[in-house]
């Protein structure tokens, strides 16, 4: 391959919103183009909270991906302090249940039914790390004391480090990590604890919707943090490390849900987020790392094989053109702006043209 191509296999998104109905059919066909598998994020209205939810949820995914596209949908449980070891049992011995999430109580979108005494849970976690399912937590506290830009490292402080030190075989992966905070917490943390990190944190910071107006689109939860934690972000990711693996966060909303007075949280990336990434690593002189991030380093935490398929990627000289905006019924959702232009496509290849 020459400066201007190379071949990854095909990568996975270990953490994805797909949401349900309208919305869910008309987004499903882009992570299924770019990825070969998902962990798919169970906060909807009702949440995912039973084995026979995600069963059900499941099935309406496959439903709708699209005819020819190769998608495996990998379920997860929305963790309650009603949660009952029985049914996780159940979703695992089944094949249907990969991991859970822990949402404390109203951290993000749709965490109502979230977790608000983290010791009515211990029970379920210590099952967790007995059957070996990996807990999957959205690290940020809700106390509403604390700054909305220290919440990762005081979760981190207040509940992650004692749940660690009392359960430290019980597999976690702290999610959509913003801080530096988290970086090197992650990096000392032994085997059992690692990292997704998002597109769209690798390349905004706090500016981008702070700064000359409030940008909606820009918004997300964890927001993006001070230009130093990017740049810790950046470089954990570049580096190689294998604690480190893409969970894009990809969370579509109606431009009417964000374009308001009280608008919500997420930022749609599954669009375009390859070729972004392929900017990042690119910019950081570290191309050959990123196969690593987006298609080994995960199915190595999660246990799982690593895909077959590849995809080969080619650096055009003129750039890409995405849509601004995906069309549902009477709205329209906005794909994520990197600013800048994109320059690298990508292809699925046999290995017989390799």
């Amino acid at each position: 391959m020459s400066e201007k191509e190379f071949i990854i296999r095909k990568p996975d998104d270990w953490h994805l919103h797909l949401r349900d109905g309208e919305m869910l059919a008309s987004v499903i066909q882009h992570s299924a183009a770019n990825f070969e598998r998902a962990i798919i994020m169970p906060n909807l209205v009702p949440p995912v909270v039973t084995t026979d939810d995600a069963i059900a949820y499941k099935e309406r995914i496959n439903q709708v991906i699209p005819h020819g596209m190769s998608f495996q949908p990998l379920m997860t449980l929305y963790l309650t302090e009603a949660t009952k070891t029985s049914d996780i049992k159940q979703g695992v011995d089944l094949g249907v249940v990969t991991a859970l999430k822990l949402y404390p109580a109203g951290a993000t979108t749709n965490s109502e039914n979230g977790v608000k005494e983290f010791g009515n849970v211990y029970s379920i976690l210590e099952f967790m790390a007995e059957v070996d399912i990996p807990l999957l937590v959205h690290g940020e506290v809700t106390d509403p004391e604390i700054d909305i830009f220290d919440r990762e490292a005081v979760f981190i402080e207040r509940v992650l480090d004692p749940l660690r030190k009392r359960i430290p075989e019980l597999r976690i992966v702290m999610e959509h990590i913003t801080t530096k905070d988290a970086v090197d917490y992650v990096i000392q943390g032994g085997p059992n604890i690692a990292a997704t990190v998002t597109t769209h944190h690798l390349i905004i910071n706090r500016n981008a919707y702070l700064a000359g107006g409030i940008r909606p689109h820009y918004y997300c939860l964890p927001v993006a943090k001070r230009e130093t934690h990017r740049m810790a972000l950046r470089s954990a990711v570049c580096s190689g490390n294998e604690k480190f693996f893409l969970g894009t966060d990809s969370a579509p909303h109606l431009d009417g849900a964000k374009e308001n007075a009280c608008g919500c949280a997420g930022i749609y990336t599954s669009v375009n987020t390859l070729s972004c990434l392929a900017h990042v690593f690119e910019d950081e002189d570290a191309l050959e790392k990123l196969e690593g991030f987006v298609s080994v380093h995960g199915p190595s935490f999660y246990k799982l094989p690593v895909n077959s398929g590849l995809l080969k990627f080619r650096k055009l000289s003129e750039p890409l053109s995405y849509p601004e905006k995906i069309r549902i019924r009477n709205d329209q959702v906005t794909v994520f702006d990197p600013g800048f232009p994109l320059f690298w496509s990508y292809e699925t290849v046999d290995k017989e043209e390799v």
